[in-house]
């Protein structure tokens, strides 16, 4: 309909007879109204990676994209040197409350939020003796729920990375979403980023072993390794199944366990084959190399870790920590039929960090159609087999059996990572 001005005059005055309002002058939606419960917002943080694609938008697909949210109300649990909380409240208009309670119902008495975004990432807090960071992920969550259940309504909640640092909360968490019926979202932004090649493991397809090379500490790292395993091998035939059995190993006993065939020297070298990092030769002077056969690995790696992850359906997964060899996340699976699909999960550079945008983008859909894009059991299976993993590091690397995770699930058959 081609609207001059005596045709919107002439809306106009009908409308304003008859009382209503013509579709063509129709309000916009209101925006969902989004409350963000953090640890620390600080440069480079989880919390302004996220945070501040909410409040300007961030690039997708060859566009910038601004989705109708509005963050309305923040929590930040630690204010260091360097807090940016402040300075965006004034610069975009958003009120910081000393509570969660008070952030999710805006001052008021009820839930006044459409959303809220958990960030339980950096900040100074104590560790266990497994060396894992107590983010408090898992009380922010329950003061969410406390809200909830008080106020009699329940909104979607996304909450980035681990579900906890415990199997056993990460448990309650998954339970309360259930029980409560609302959306639930988590995890890192490896499963969502980009791929070198993008590929993706056939949906229904047989595997006959998966490995996967990351570096980094413990245990944020290895928490993105391990996600970033998971979302590939959950597409195998029948779904997950669940975690039968979990050990960590240290040290050169790493690399006897590959003479011996506990992992795949073969996936090994698809694995790195995909990497733009590798170091020692080709760091010197671009040299190509072969890292899985060459008999480097033992003197660029000073403390290999391997994280033996065997599922109840009986496929065999290995994290290999190769700190020293390279310095990005590659994976390789074999199919039944001998094919073996390996990719690297593209992590693009700081500061702009825009692999948060693949990940930001998931949380959008899940906020404004009410429907989590992939399982929440993704994060509650990968929080939990570290967890363990970490159990049996501690408990002189023995294997554990882990009738606990028998968390079943089936992945959703669309790809979700970056383009």
């Amino acid at each position: 309909m081609k609207i001059n001005r005596r045709t919107f005059l002439s809306t106009l005055s009908s409308a304003t007879l008859v009382g209503v309002v013509h579709p063509v002058l129709a309000a916009a939606p209101r925006p969902k109204r989004i409350a963000i419960i953090t640890t620390v917002w600080t440069y480079l943080s989880h919390a302004q990676h996220m945070g501040d694609r909410f409040l300007v938008g961030y690039p997708r697909h060859g566009r910038w994209k601004k989705p109708p949210l509005e963050v309305v109300s923040v929590y930040v649990d630690q204010k260091p040197a360097g807090d940016l909380s402040r300075q965006r409240a004034a610069d975009h208009g958003f009120n910081i409350y000393p509570t969660i309670a008070e952030t999710l119902r805006c001052g008021g008495s009820k839930l006044a939020v459409d959303a809220v975004v958990i960030i339980g990432e950096h900040g100074e807090y104590p560790k266990n003796n497994k060396g894992q960071v107590l983010y408090p992920r898992y009380e922010f969550f329950r003061e969410a729920i406390r809200v909830f259940e008080q106020d009699g309504r329940a909104v979607p909640i996304f909450n980035d990375k681990h579900l906890s640092y415990s199997w056993e909360k990460a448990r309650q968490m998954v339970a309360d979403s259930k029980r409560l019926k609302f959306p639930f979202l988590a995890g890192s932004s490896l499963p969502v980023t980009w791929r070198l090649p993008p590929v993706e493991i056939p949906y229904g397809a047989k595997l006959n072993e998966a490995l996967m090379v990351g570096v980094g500490g413990s245990d944020p790292m290895d928490y993105h390794a391990l996600e970033a395993m998971q979302c590939m091998v959950e597409r195998r035939r029948g779904g997950e199944s669940g975690i039968r059995s979990v050990q960590l190993i240290e040290g050169d006993a790493v690399w006897k366990a590959g003479e011996e065939g506990r992992w795949s020297r073969r996936l090994l070298e698809a694995a790195l084959s995909r990497s733009d990092s590798l170091q020692g030769d080709s760091e010197l002077d671009s040299r190509p190399q072969d890292l899985a056969h060459n008999g480097q690995l033992p003197k660029l790696v000073k403390n290999p870790a391997a994280y033996f992850i065997e599922r109840n359906d009986g496929l065999r997964t290995t994290l290999l920590m190769l700190n020293g060899a390279l310095q990005d996340y590659c994976f390789a699976a074999q199919l039944a039929n001998g094919g073996i699909v390996s990719t690297q999960f593209f992590l693009p550079p700081t500061p702009n960090v825009t692999y948060s945008a693949c990940l930001v983008d998931q949380i959008v859909e899940m906020i404004l159609i009410g429907r989590a894009p992939y399982p929440v059991e993704r994060t509650q299976i990968a929080s939990s087999m570290l967890d363990r993993c970490l159990d049996s590091k501690v408990e002189g690397h023995r294997r554990i059996e882990t009738p606990e995770l028998s968390i079943r699930y089936r992945a959703p058959r669309e790809s979700r990572f970056g383009g």
